[in-house]
């Protein structure tokens, strides 16, 4: 499933029109946003995930235009193709990690819990709690949970931000091999360097923007 967009533009209650790039991720490959804090990335992974509507332009995910989907629509769509990587972990506290991977209905094959867990390095951390989890084995566990669903659309905010060289590494690894795998289109919205390294088509957004 590809992602399209086309003069997307989105603007915040008494704040500057932002206007985005045209944008073209075909399944199975990968792009970075790339841009220092308040350049508009987040703002343009949440109106690829539907969680903001656009001011003008649109958004097309695989055949939807997704402002064509209502808001129960939208959020069935998201739950069974999308998987999105927040800043945030946004766990259920009261939940193991595993749970925590695990409570989406529309996760087909919980076998691949373990599959997923070792690739990132959390498997011995899957019986806690999201609390006594270090900020970047949370990131990791996000990571997780975003891709348990064996999504078509993979967006990713930060994914790397608290974390050392060999698990940004690890990372990365697990995303571009989730999106061949799977034939998803993978957009990482990032401020880090490191990624370059690893995936070759980018755009620096805040140099289009300005």
């Amino acid at each position: 499933m590809k992602i399209q967009t086309s003069n997307l533009q989105y603007q915040y209650p008494a704040s500057p029109l932002l206007s985005f790039p045209d944008l073209q991720v075909e399944a199975g490959k990968a792009l970075l946003i790339r841009g220092e804090s308040g350049c508009g990335k987040t703002t343009l992974l949440h109106l690829l995930a539907g969680l903001r509507q656009p001011t003008t332009g649109s958004v097309i995910l695989g055949n939807n235009q997704i402002a064509r989907l209502s808001a129960a629509q939208m959020d069935q769509f998201r739950g069974k193709h999308v998987g999105i990587v927040h800043q945030q972990s946004y766990f259920i506290q009261s939940l193991s990690i595993l749970d925590n991977l695990l409570i989406s209905p529309y996760v087909n094959n919980k076998h691949k819990v373990e599959t997923i867990a070792s690739q990132l390095n959390i498997k011995d951390l899957l019986s806690r709690y999201p609390h006594q989890l270090s900020m970047g084995q949370q990131q990791r566990a996000s990571i997780a949970r975003a891709i348990m669903n064996t999504p078509k659309i993979l967006l990713a905010d930060e994914p790397t931000s608290a974390l050392d060289n060999k698990n940004c590494a690890l990372v990365i690894e697990t995303l571009l091999k989730e999106a061949i795998a799977n034939e998803a289109a993978l957009l990482i919205v990032t401020h880090d360097n490191r990624l370059q390294t690893e995936v070759s088509d980018y755009i620096d957004l805040a140099t289009v923007l300005h």
